[in-house]
Formats: structure tokens, C-alpha cells, sequence
């Protein structure tokens, strides 16, 4: 991929403002899938050829669609906040309030887990990611705020949580603390959400 010169190709912000046909976007999906699991494993530096054989498509597509590594990264971190962010309606009509809030703070505690790999390419001043921590906080503050509200209303919870206070709690508790990283984190959500209990008309 090209590193630092530019293209007459439009990036994948321009790209996402245009319409893009039903096969071109199979191939979009493809290429954000591949890469998110080529990245979780190999890093962000992976070689090309790995993304494309995993995706199934050629190099070209690649190129066309993202034409700066730069724009895959960005592109793959957008797709992975789409996904955590949508999970928190689904879980409030699957579960019972404190329990979908619970279970999407373990949601989002994975998804900021997976994504430390990609600390280095989105603090590294490239502007391709200037947006990306708007972009974060536009997705996830919604989805948690309508999370602790129905909690709130339910009585289940407390009703002075900040939604950004609690992510950034919960992703200060992402951080590595020793081999049982994914179980520390969960006990420390579980305390988490049993302090949002601490005040409610049931306590």
C-alpha cells in the first residue's frame, strides 16, 4: 500500500458519501472482515497478499476502495465501533435493563481490548485518523446513555452516571494486569455495575 503519496482515487470517506453497488459493497465487507482478523493477529503492518487471500479478492480491489493503508485502518476501526455500538439495542430487547448494560460493558471491554494493536497506527499523527475519536465517542455515548437510562428508569441502577465517565472506566480496566487479563476485567465490570446498584430505591 502507498505510504505517503496520494492518489486520484477517492478515499473511503469520499467513497462513503457516494453509492456504492451491491457487489462492491460484498467486496467492502469482505475486505473489513479479513483485515479486522489479519490485524488482530498480525498487526496493522501485515503484508497486502494476507488481507486479500483471506477476503477473497484481488490486490486492485483493495487498492481501489482503500488506496492508503491508512484508509483500511480507519475503515476496520469505524466497522468495529458500528458493530459494538449496534449491540447495545439488541441486547435491551434481549435482557432484562442492568443485564444488557452489563453485558455491554463486557462488549465494549473486548472490543477496546482487540484494539490496542491499532493504538500505535491511530496515535501516529497520520490525519486520516483525526476523526476517529469523535467518531467513538458519537457512536458509543448514545448506545451506553439509552443503556443506562432504561436501567435508570427500571430502578436498577443509579441515575448520575455519566456515559463517558464509564467508558473511559472501563477502558482503564482493559489494561494488561498479569495473565488473567480477560477474567480480571470482567470481575472488575461486575464491580462496576454492582456500584450503579448502590443508591437505587432496591438497595
Amino acid at each position: 500500500m502507498n505510504d505517503g503519496t496520494t492518489t486520484g482515487a477517492p478515499t473511503a470517506g469520499q467513497q462513503s458519501r457516494q453509492p456504492v453497488r451491491a457487489d462492491a459493497q460484498r467486496s467492502i465487507d469482505a475486505l473489513l472482515t479479513a483485515a479486522a482478523e489479519v490485524f488482530s493477529t498480525s498487526g496493522v503492518d501485515a503484508p497486502v497478499r494476507q488481507i486479500t487471500a483471506r477476503a477473497g479478492v484481488g490486490a486492485g480491489t483493495l487498492y481501489r476502495h482503500f488506496p492508503q493503508r491508512s484508509d483500511l485502518i480507519a475503515a476496520v476501526f469505524r466497522n468495529e465501533v458500528d458493530a459494538c455500538a449496534a449491540a447495545a439495542p439488541a441486547l435491551a430487547v434481549e435482557h432484562e435493563p442492568a443485564e444488557a448494560l452489563a453485558r455491554w460493558l463486557q462488549r465494549f471491554a473486548g472490543f477496546i481490548a482487540t484494539k490496542r494493536g491499532l493504538s500505535a497506527a491511530l496515535h501516529s499523527g497520520d490525519a486520516a485518523y483525526d476523526s476517529l475519536p469523535s467518531y467513538f465517542r458519537r457512536r458509543f455515548e448514545p448506545a451506553l446513555g439509552a443503556l443506562l437510562n432504561g436501567a435508570a428508569q427500571a430502578g436498577e441502577i443509579r441515575s448520575d452516571a455519566e456515559p463517558w465517565d464509564l467508558l473511559r472506566a472501563v477502558g482503564n480496566l482493559t489494561l494488561p494486569a498479569g495473565e488473567d487479563n480477560e477474567g480480571h476485567t470482567q470481575r472488575m465490570i461486575a464491580l462496576l455495575v454492582d456500584g450503579l446498584r448502590y443508591g437505587t430505591p432496591k438497595s
